[in-house]
C-alpha cells in the first residue's frame, strides 16, 4: 500500500473537492478533517469519504457554494444554517461561536440545521479543549437503526462525542456512535469485499447478516439493544426538534449517489468550568478520577490511541489502499 504524508492527503482531498464544486473555504476545512481522521486511524470517516462528498457536490446533494450563517441567536443559544453545504464550515462556525459565548455566559448551545455528514464527532471539539472548556457534540444521520422493538430503519447511528481538557496532558476525548459499529466501517468493508462481524447489522428482511452490502441495504443494530435505541432517540430529538433539521428517515442515505439533500442536524454544547466549581476544582476532580482509573492494568484513556496514531502519522505518513490512492489522484486531477 502506498504511504502518503498527512499534508499530501489533505491536498488530494482539497483538490478533489474543489474540482467537484466546493468553495475554497469549504474544501479546505473539509479536507483537513478527512486527512486528520485518516491520520488517527479512522479510515471510515477519512479519505474514503472524499469520493462520496465529491459525488454529492456534483449531483446537487450538497451545495458547494453555500455559506453557513447564524440564523437565530439569543444569549448563549444559536442556530447555524449550513444552507445544505458540506457540514464542516457550519460546524466550525457553531463551535467558534459556542466557545465565545460560553466565555460570557458560562455555557453555550449551538444547533446546526440543513447540514450534511460531519465526519468524526470529536474532531469538532478539539478547539473547545484548546480553550480549556468541556464540549459535547451530537448529530443525527440518515436512517440506519430501528426504534426499540421495531424493524424499520428510523434513526441514524447518531454519534455522541465529549471532550474534557486536562491541566498538563492531552484532553480526554470520547467518541462513539450509538450503533454496535459505525456504519462507515460497514461501508469500507463493502468496498473491500470483506465480511462484517455477526451482531453488527440486519439485512433488509430483518435477519442477522455478515454481508456488508446486505447490511448497507438493511439496518444497523443499536449498541446495548433497547438502551442504545433510546439514546439514539434522545440525540435525534436534540438535533432536529431544536433546530428544524430533517429526521433520519427523511434523509436519503449517504451511501447512494442520487437522493435528496439530507438536511440533517448537529448540536454542540460548550461549558466553561470557571462558571461552576472553578478551574482548580475541575482539574483536581479530573486528575483524581484518571489516577484511580489507571490503577487497573489495561485501562486506556479515551482519545489516547487516536492521538498516538496522529503523532506517528505526522512522522511516518499514512498507508492507504492502492485503489483508494488511485481514486483520489483521479478525482484531484
Amino acid at each position: 500500500m502506498p504511504t502518503l504524508t498527512v499534508s499530501e492527503l489533505r491536498d488530494l482531498a482539497q483538490s478533489a473537492l474543489l474540482k467537484a464544486g466546493a468553495s475554497a473555504a469549504m474544501a479546505s476545512v473539509t479536507a483537513r478533517a478527512l486527512a486528520e481522521a485518516e491520520a488517527q486511524g479512522l479510515s471510515s470517516h477519512g479519505m474514503a469519504r472524499v469520493a462520496q462528498y465529491a459525488t454529492h457536490l456534483r449531483n446537487g446533494r450538497a451545495d458547494g457554494r453555500a455559506v453557513a450563517v447564524i440564523a437565530r441567536e439569543r444569549g448563549g443559544a444559536i442556530l447555524v444554517d449550513a444552507r445544505c453545504g458540506l457540514a464542516f464550515p457550519a460546524c466550525a462556525l457553531a463551535v467558534a461561536e459556542s466557545i465565545r459565548r460560553a466565555r460570557d455566559c458560562g455555557i453555550a448551545f449551538a444547533g446546526v440545521t440543513n447540514s450534511h455528514h460531519f465526519g468524526v464527532a470529536a474532531w469538532h471539539l478539539e478547539p473547545v479543549a484548546a480553550a480549556g472548556m468541556v464540549g459535547l457534540a451530537f448529530a443525527n444521520s440518515p436512517a440506519a437503526m430501528p426504534a426499540a422493538g421495531g424493524k424499520r430503519a428510523l434513526f441514524g447511528t447518531n454519534p455522541i462525542a465529549a471532550v474534557f481538557p486536562r491541566r498538563d496532558s492531552m484532553p480526554l476525548s470520547i467518541d462513539l456512535s450509538l450503533s454496535e459499529a459505525a456504519r462507515g466501517k460497514v461501508m469500507v468493508a463493502a468496498k473491500e469485499g470483506r465480511p462484517i462481524p455477526l451482531g453488527w447489522a440486519l439485512d433488509r428482511d430483518g435477519q442477522p447478516t455478515t454481508d456488508a452490502k446486505a447490511a448497507l441495504a438493511g439496518s444497523m443494530l443499536a449498541m446495548g439493544g433497547t438502551k442504545g435505541a433510546m439514546l439514539a432517540l434522545v440525540v435525534e430529538l436534540l438535533v432536529t426538534a431544536l433546530t428544524g433539521a430533517a429526521l433520519g428517515f427523511e434523509a436519503s442515505s449517504f451511501f447512494v449517489d442520487e437522493g435528496n439533500r439530507p438536511r440533517i442536524g448537529q448540536a454542540f454544547l460548550v461549558i466553561d468550568p470557571d462558571a461552576l466549581a472553578g478551574r482548580d476544582v475541575f482539574d483536581e476532580r479530573i486528575e483524581t478520577l484518571i489516577a484511580a482509573m489507571q490503577q487497573d492494568d489495561g485501562v486506556r484513556l479515551p482519545g489516547a490511541r487516536r492521538a498516538a496514531r496522529a503523532a506517528k502519522a505526522q512522522v511516518q505518513g499514512v498507508e492507504i489502499p492502492q485503489a483508494l490512492a488511485e481514486q483520489l489522484r483521479a478525482l484531484a486531477q
